[in-house]
């Protein structure tokens, strides 16, 4: 089956400057195209982590969301991070997954973290699945890292990919939870972070991460900005989960609306 090459960009971000995000990030998707078949930008890549959601909202296909889907096609690659969007009166952190034939698919953050960010967006209720090549992909962002129930497989897909602004006191924290997400699911997980302080004296200490199903790192990054790039093989987890199919054992569970 087919190897997956992903590329992670972590970087600083301009605060709530989307047009300077797109232009930063434009010449470093045109080089890295050619050997990446999934390129993963950070949360919130057009604006930083701002409560703002209102000031820096876009429509469902407004300029960032047709930025990706242009780059996507024209490079003939997967894109993909989030950014806030304004859908029936409601704002949303929503992770845009642009595909080379000029699709889009879109993850809503269900858990929205408890300062600032419950108060200005609405929660998503939908996990997405996608289908790249021969890969299942299940993407989430930053909080969702903490709740392992919404991230839970039983052999559903193959990669947990993981878009963060995840700042520096809490560092520890992602660098133990994406290995836990990895051995607890099977599965490989890779997490982008940023760096830098943003726009309200936040920092970042980046630290992005691509680890394996048995939680050994493949790639990472330092606390500069840093392109991570690893190269992942399916016939390597499927041969583990033949000899190790501890997904079969998983308790079943139904979520249920917490409204």
């Amino acid at each position: 089956m087919q190897d997956l090459n992903i590329t992670l960009l972590q970087t600083a971000l301009h605060w709530q400057d989307p047009a300077a995000n797109r232009d930063m990030f434009a010449p470093l998707i045109s080089e890295l195209a050619a050997t990446s078949d999934l390129i993963v930008l950070p949360e919130t890549f057009t604006t930083g982590f701002t409560m703002e959601a209102k000031a820096n909202s876009e429509a469902p296909d407004g300029p960032s969301t047709q930025w990706l889907s242009t780059l996507a096609v024209q490079h003939g690659i997967a894109l993909c991070g989030s950014l806030i969007v304004k859908e029936n009166g409601q704002h949303f952190n929503r992770l845009v997954w642009a595909q080379a034939d000029g699709g889009l698919i879109t993850y809503d953050k269900r858990h929205l973290f408890h300062v600032g960010e419950c108060d200005n967006f609405a929660p998503g209720t939908q996990r997405q699945i996608i289908k790249l090549g021969d890969w299942r992909i299940c993407p989430l962002i930053c909080y969702d890292l903490r709740f392992p129930v919404w991230s839970r497989g039983s052999n559903e897909y193959d990669l947990l990919l993981y878009v963060a602004n995840w700042p520096a006191s809490r560092k520890s924290a992602w660098e133990t939870l994406l290995p836990a997400r990895a051995v607890e699911n099977l599965c490989y997980v890779a997490g982008v972070n940023r760096v830098g302080t943003d726009g309200v004296g936040v920092d970042y200490a980046g630290g992005s991460l691509v680890v394996d199903y048995l939680s050994n790192r493949i790639a990472e990054a330092g606390t500069d900005t840093e392109t991570v790039r690893a190269t992942l093989s399916l016939d390597k987890l499927n041969s583990y989960r033949e000899k190790f199919p501890a997904w079969r054992d998983a308790d079943p569970f139904q979520l249920v609306d917490r409204a």
